[in-house]
């Protein structure tokens, strides 16, 4: 028996249960960044990357950097730095592909995010990428964004999983382990949970850029 049963499998059925959008909801949509998109990503250290292959495999990525993850080139046009990375690239061989993405935005403690969905490319310009170097250091690539609708999410979503709210004073019953979580899926020879972590937080402390 396949796991899910009444599939909902058209437009009309999905509107019939959910009912249709407001015309508030569809005229905040916009074409193009207005100051108030503008000034929300540049307060928003993290965004949620998400592109797709010519496969049709997806993939959502983050990206974050202080005080702001993308700079803003101009109402239509965004530029995030790659920063060292796994090398997986899966958000960077997605893009070659076939150019598409979608951004949410979070900046903490506001619990409306903003969207963006449009083209991408990837850019090695010096000139472009040299403003957004750390420590000296200019990221080799950057996604260029190309907006073609970008609109306000509201917060229930945050709200729901109190994302922003003070963590519980209690304990946690399970703490996550990154390094065991690695060996255990990995199974490489002679690698220790202690030696990777080390690496690991290596890693945390002097290559994020």
């Amino acid at each position: 028996m396949p796991p899910f049963v009444q599939i909902v499998s058209s437009t009309n059925e999905l509107e019939a249960l959910i009912g249709l959008p407001s015309e508030l909801v569809i005229k905040k949509e916009l074409g193009r960044l207005d100051d108030h998109m503008c000034e929300f990503v540049g307060r928003a250290p993290m965004v949620l990357l998400g592109t797709v292959g010519a496969n049709g495999n997806c993939d959502v990525s983050p990206r974050g950097d202080l005080p702001c993850v993308a700079k803003v080139l101009d109402t239509q046009t965004l530029l995030v730095p790659e920063r060292p990375g796994n090398r997986r690239a899966d958000s960077l061989r997605n893009i070659l592909q076939t150019g598409r993405i979608g951004l949410l935005f979070l900046v903490p403690g506001v619990g409306e995010t903003l969207r963006v969905n449009g083209r991408a490319c990837l850019t090695s310009d010096e000139t472009l990428l040299a403003p957004l170097s750390v420590g000296g250091k200019t990221p080799i690539i950057g996604i260029g964004i190309e907006v073609e609708e970008c609109y306000f999410q509201c917060a229930k979503a945050l709200i729901r999983s109190k994302l922003w709210s003070q963590p519980s004073p209690e304990p946690q019953s399970a703490e996550f382990n990154f390094a065991k979580v690695l060996v255990d899926q990995t199974g490489i020879r002679d690698q220790s949970v202690e030696a990777l972590a080390r690496q690991i937080e290596t890693s945390y402390r002097e290559r994020l850029y």
